[in-house]
């Protein structure tokens, strides 16, 4: 047990790690913790140990804050590794508000991104001291003095502040130590108030229950009996409870309990309780239910939707049950309830974007081994009815009768891109082709010198529909700039469209599940490119299956999957060819009778075809 009752306050630096995607946070965290002397042969199965779960290591992106508690001559540091995906950018708020200050880390061949600016700007916001550093410097030929001279000009750091490291050989880590305690500063907050803690984040422990992260903002938790190992009994503040700690501790990175958390720390407590839905991120816990609560995090709103069906039936209370668990590790994900004739029972799940579907439709498969068929990814509309009622739809089913609709609002998006200049061009196209709005343009120069290699960044302005956005427009960006360009959105309002509903029929039959908004302009050609690749996707039958797009009863595109065919001529030998074509004939009829009666095979991949468009 790793007692650390009365740690001196001053002697305390709680900071993050932020960057943008692949700048190397995990890999710097690995070294941080081997320089503060924790040893990860018994632990570190494969790099990256802050990065917990599979999915991370498979895909080698951090998508869960982290927290470890290490020293460093005499002081405590307590470092919280944070994702750099714009998907997971709510994970990075949660973890700034812990901390007094944030390592902001550069890729020595990347430069600044998108992300490395939207990050910046919300350290700043919080008041964070910011320590810039320039990772994998080891990397040959990598011009260093251009980078030092982007990050002067862009951010605005001068040349003796600036950081140089490599998080894979260790190189200057102590000096980055060094740094972390001379310019963080120490926590504020009171040792001598009563118990104020902030959840930043919790998960579920089979054998713990329900497990919350905290920083100690006012007053300490301990226990008033060793031997006992008995806890007071805290006040969770939003659900006006309390309850009974079972046990407290630390990230050393894995959970290790302890006797005390006091103020400025960061921890974990362990609640014994199974129901997750008496924690929120943001609440606050403490022992006096007088004292006044903490401010607590802005509840993030989904941006894209989609649902979930299990593949089999009986496996619906499994997805319930998985879908509570992984809502208390992921404060973004909502979930309700949802019923499909064709589909069965499952959840209308919303995310922040298309990765963090992804990233929980994997994490549902693999940690809880739920198999799951999932509908194509939508935005949120806002209908305005004749009646001046608004209401808000997610799928193509709960679209009104056109006869009551007044108008329809679609969600738009503040874009900035962050691209070389030479890339402008195709970029401007792109936006446009998405039905973009340019904004403006911001040039980010080098000051001149080296600026063949900086290539003047500039920060491209568009306002954009989200439902482009969630489309393939992040791939498309990537691709023609040859990957240098990265993007950061908000969205900004809701904006009148003249929006459609596509239904998609499959041997003349509706399909609701399969059914979509699109603008009228682009109706056609998108309902054409669905139902193409649906023509793939779908196995052929004994008769033939149409596929059909239509707009109310106007059929827009259409496409057959081919009969399986049989010669059924081939025993006959010789005589009048008559009797062929009657044989012929019967077998028309027959599959005619087929295909009035026959059940329509629809697998997954049809389901994901509008998607691919």
């Amino acid at each position: 047990m790793d007692n650390n009752q009365n740690f001196d306050q001053s002697k305390i630096r709680n900071f993050s790690i932020i960057a943008h995607i692949d700048h190397g946070k995990s890999t710097l965290a690995d070294r941080l913790l081997e320089a503060c002397g924790k040893s990860l042969a018994r632990e570190k199965i494969q790099d990256r140990i802050m990065d917990r779960l599979e999915i991370e290591q498979d895909k080698g992106i951090t998508v869960k804050l982290q927290a470890a508690r290490l020293y460093w001559k005499g002081y405590q540091l307590n470092l919280i590794d944070t994702p750099g995906h714009v998907d997971f950018s709510y994970e990075v708020s949660r973890s700034l508000a812990a901390c007094e200050s944030a390592i902001l880390l550069i890729d020595a061949q990347q430069g600044i991104q998108a992300q490395t600016i939207s990050n910046t700007r919300k350290a700043i916001e919080q008041g964070l001291e910011l320590i810039p550093v320039i990772n994998k410097i080891d990397i040959p030929g990598v011009n260093l003095e251009s980078r030092i001279k982007e990050i002067e000009s862009i951010l605005g750091f001068k040349r003796d502040e600036i950081l140089l490291v490599s998080g894979k050989t260790g190189e200057n880590v102590p000096a980055l130590l060094d740094a972390i305690v001379e310019k963080s500063p120490a926590p504020s907050g009171d040792p001598n108030k009563s118990l104020r803690g902030l959840i930043f984040d919790s998960f579920y422990d089979e054998h713990k229950g329900v497990v919350v992260a905290v920083r100690i903002v006012d007053g300490e938790i301990k226990r008033s009996d060793k031997a006992s190992k008995e806890l007071p009994e805290l006040f969770v503040s939003q659900v006006n409870m309390t309850i009974h700690p079972t046990e407290i501790g630390v990230f050393a990175p894995d959970l290790r309990e302890t006797d005390s958390l006091s103020t400025g720390e960061v921890g974990y407590i362990a609640t014994g309780l199974k129901d997750i839905k008496f924690f929120t991120v943001g609440d606050t816990i403490s022992i006096d239910k007088d004292v006044e609560p903490l401010p607590g995090y802005k509840s993030p709103k989904p941006n894209v939707y989609a649902t979930f069906f299990p593949t089999e039936s009986d496996q619906y209370e499994s997805l319930r049950i998985a879908i509570d668990k992984l809502s208390l590790n992921d404060g973004a994900l909502t979930y309700e309830p949802q019923k499909s004739s064709l589909l069965g029972s499952g959840f209308r799940c919303g995310f922040l974007g298309l990765l963090h579907m992804e990233i929980v439709q994997e994490r549902l498969e693999r940690e809880f081994g739920v198999d799951l068929i999932i509908t194509a990814p939508t935005v949120e509309y806002k209908i305005l009815l004749n009646d001046d009622r608004l209401i808000t739809i997610q799928t193509a089913q709960e679209l009104p009768p056109i006869t009551e609709i007044k108008e329809i609002r679609e969600p738009w998006a503040r874009v900035e891109i962050l691209t070389p200049q030479s890339y402008i061009g195709y970029l401007m196209e792109l936006c446009q082709n998405k039905r973009g709005q340019y904004v403006n343009t911001r040039y980010l120069n080098s000051n001149g010198e080296n600026s063949t290699l900086v290539d003047q960044y500039i920060i491209l302005e568009y306002d954009m529909p989200l439902a482009s956005l969630i489309s393939n427009f992040f791939d498309q960006l990537k691709n023609l700039s040859r990957g240098y360009a990265s993007m950061e959105y908000e969205l900004i309002d809701f904006f009148p469209v003249d929006l459609v509903k596509v239904s998609i029929l499959v041997n003349k039959k509706e399909i609701p599940m399969l059914s979509f908004l699109e603008t009228r302009e682009n109706a056609r050609e998108v309902a054409a490119k669905v139902i193409s690749v649906m023509k793939d996707s779908i196995p052929r039958h004994q008769f033939e299956v149409p596929i059909q797009a239509s707009i109310g009863a106007k059929v827009i595109a259409r496409e057959n999957v081919r009969a399986i065919r049989k010669d059924v001529t081939q025993k006959l030998y010789g005589g009048d060819y008559t009797r062929k074509l009657k044989v012929l004939e019967r077998q028309k009829r027959g599959k005619k009778r087929l295909k009035m009666i026959g059940q329509v095979n629809i697998p997954q991949e049809a389901f994901l075809a509008i998607l691919k468009t």
